[in-house]
């Protein structure tokens, strides 16, 4: 296993900017605001040839039992377990705190190696801080900039001298924590040994943690009965039956009107992006409001990204459930999401873990539909069908042509159609077209992109040779 290395330190430190600095991506939500970091994240660090998995990690920080602030010393304290080896973050600027000498203490009784950092130290301001850390009974301290990289040479002989040879480097983990995904090219059978990738979205407080948690089955992901618990886009593994997938908790999504925030703001740049990086995209509502403006919108913003989608109706245990009601949710989703007709929706609940296997399964289904290939013959007998049965409409008088079509590619599935006057053609045709090739080839939900391309005309270059023959009037 990679030798693991958990960052902490009390809020506002620089733990995120530091952990950021070592993964090589910004995945951690950087602020002044201190305790931006509530759950904790794990990535794929690497310093020269040193790599390592870093954990980081919600600021220490006391309070009530059973509220947030506890439970996220609770998330620290199963992070501080499962490390190898501490990296305890202050603020040399600000000099030893309290909190500080109280979380060294903490610190000192994990019984790890511990590396104490004093971050901030650029400048002259930042050397009586780091010098008083001496106080602190946990070594010398490494004066560096995680803003600024200064330092680093020092934190790596450090580093270096806990892990006994440099840890062999994932290949696969580490493109995917950047956001390279290259799945051109691999067999059905080689897609099917990677994880896949799945981004839980929705509405604030629709119960996209609970869900993730009880697939889990502990509590990996603080959860809390507020609106805008989670903020950063964390990515844990899960295996259900024995298929792997990698799932992506994201921030509760508002309407862009009500997000005044700077960290709110920074919350849904990270969903986004977590979008972006999936293949599979849940989008999660609460059974008691569904189907709200927002959620239609969420719908169409994942359907613009090209991800297949699956419509999760969370909170079913709080409803009056009556037989028919299922198929009433996929009426109604089919008629206020025709752009993503015939989407999977799943009636769950993730706090009693109801409906979870037919989660999983339309996820899977879904990623299938989303992966699918038409061999040419098929898809010209479909055109030629689709084309007999509602010709274009002409424009000017003049009816464009339509030749043939092909698959360009899948991930989603994506079409062109070689026709005359391409420009020519409305979008209600497109539409049709869309329409029937979805239902032709069975691919409910998935998105459809249909491309239209102009023939190339082999006589456009040639000129008309009697014009070489005409003279101009004396």
């Amino acid at each position: 296993m990679p030798f693991t290395i958990a960052i902490i330190g009390r809020p506002n430190v620089g733990k995120s900017t530091l952990f950021n600095r070592l993964v090589g991506q910004k995945l951690a939500l950087v602020d002044d605001q201190p305790g931006v970091t509530r759950d904790r994240r794990e990535g794929n660090g690497k310093l020269g040839d040193l790599e390592f998995t870093l954990i980081d990690t919600a600021g220490l920080d006391k309070g009530e039992r059973g509220s947030l602030t506890a439970r996220m010393q609770e998330q620290t304290e199963v992070a501080i377990a499962a490390a190898d080896a501490l990296m305890f973050v202050f603020d040399a600027r600000a000099g030893l705190t309290p909190s500080d000498r109280e979380f060294a203490d903490f610190a000192r009784r994990a019984n790890k190696p511990v590396v104490l950092i004093a971050n901030k130290s650029e400048g002259k301001y930042g050397e009586d801080g780091a010098m008083e850390s001496y106080a602190l009974g946990l070594g010398q301290p490494i004066p560096i900039s995680a803003e600024h990289g200064e330092g680093l040479s020092d934190l790596y002989d450090a580093l270096r001298a806990l892990m006994p040879e440099p840890v062999a480097h994932d290949d696969f983990d580490s493109d995917e924590e950047n956001g390279e995904f290259d799945d051109v090219g691999l067999t059905d059978v080689e897609l099917s040994k990677r994880p896949i990738r799945v981004a839980v979205l929705g509405r604030p407080n629709a119960g996209k943690s609970t869900l993730i948690n009880f697939l889990l089955g502990e509590d990996r992901l603080l959860t809390s009965p507020e609106a805008g618990t989670t903020r950063d886009s964390i990515a844990v593994d899960v295996t259900w039956k024995g298929r792997s997938f990698r799932l992506f908790d994201t921030a509760g999504l508002r309407r862009r009107s009500r997000i005044e925030d700077k960290l709110e703001k920074l919350s849904v740049s990270d969903a986004l992006r977590a979008v972006r990086f999936a293949e599979v995209v849940v989008l999660m509502m609460d059974a008691q409001t569904k189907f709200e403006e927002q959620d239609l919108r969420l719908a169409d913003l994942v359907e613009r990204e090209g991800r297949a989608i699956v419509i999760a109706v969370n909170k079913w245990d709080l409803m009056d459930r009556a037989p028919s009601q299922i198929g009433k949710l996929r009426e109604e989703a089919d008629h206020l999401l025709p752009q993503v007709k015939g989407a999977p929706v799943v009636a769950v609940s993730g706090l009693m873990g109801e409906g979870i296997d037919r989660l999983m399964t339309a996820i899977q289904d879904a990623y299938a539909v989303w992966n699918r290939r038409v061999s040419t013959s098929q898809l010209n007998r479909w055109f030629e069908q689709a084309v007999t049965a509602n010709p274009p409409p002409a424009k000017s008088g003049a009816r464009m042509k339509l030749n043939y079509a092909t698959q360009v590619k899948a991930r989603p599935p994506s079409f062109v159609m070689f026709c005359t006057r391409a420009g020519s053609v409305p979008e209600s045709y497109l539409r049709y077209l869309t329409n029937s090739i979805r239902n032709y080839f069975d691919l409910p939900g998935t998105p459809i992109r249909i491309t239209l391309r102009e023939k190339e005309n082999p006589f456009r270059h040639k000129r008309n040779p009697e014009a070489h023959k005409r003279k101009r009037p004396s």
